[in-house]
């Protein structure tokens, strides 16, 4: 049975196993959102400090995680959007590629709608590198639009989609 959950700090070492699974098969589709060293055990550590950070569970296992946030990218002024507006943000969204295909992302993203209405946000955001197929396939799927396309200072040479959905 898949859950999600808020994540942990015993959640890490299964959190970055599950990166270093990502990360090779990112950049074999031309995707270099992520490297090496990000994102990293100190930034999940202050996702988790934050109480930001959320685990998708596969028979009790980490299939995938996400950061949900109210953080925004001063760059995220580019998008066809009002930054000014409070929104619910998901960073950080990766599932096992083991375990693709069974629905650990779209339950993190009902994570984040769920989040969302608990804080009163009306608003969700999320953005992605121009080269990952999957989420520009998912983030319409789930009622998101298209909202444009940013650079980001600290991913020098990416182009990001945006993408928005309005709560009712």
């Amino acid at each position: 049975m898949l859950t999600t959950r808020r994540a942990t700090f015993t959640d890490i070492p299964a959190i970055l196993v599950l990166v270093r699974r990502v990360v090779p098969l990112m950049h074999a589709s031309g995707n270099f959102q992520w490297s090496a060293d990000y994102p990293n055990e100190a930034v999940f550590t202050a996702d988790i400090e934050h109480n930001y950070l959320w685990v998708a569970e596969l028979a009790g296992a980490v299939a995938g995680v996400a950061a949900l946030t109210q953080d925004q990218d001063a760059e995220y002024a580019q998008a066809d959007w009002d930054v000014t507006e409070p929104a619910l943000v998901t960073h950080r969204l990766a599932v096992d590629p083991n375990i693709q295909g069974r629905g650990v992302a779209l339950a993190l993203m009902e994570q984040a709608e769920k989040q969302a209405v608990a804080q009163g946000l009306k608003v969700l955001r999320v953005d992605t590198n121009s080269e990952n197929a999957a989420t520009q396939r998912l983030f319409p799927k789930l009622g998101y639009r298209f909202a444009g396309e940013i650079t980001l200072a600290f991913r020098p040479g990416l182009r990001f989609f945006c993408y928005e959905k309005r709560l009712a």
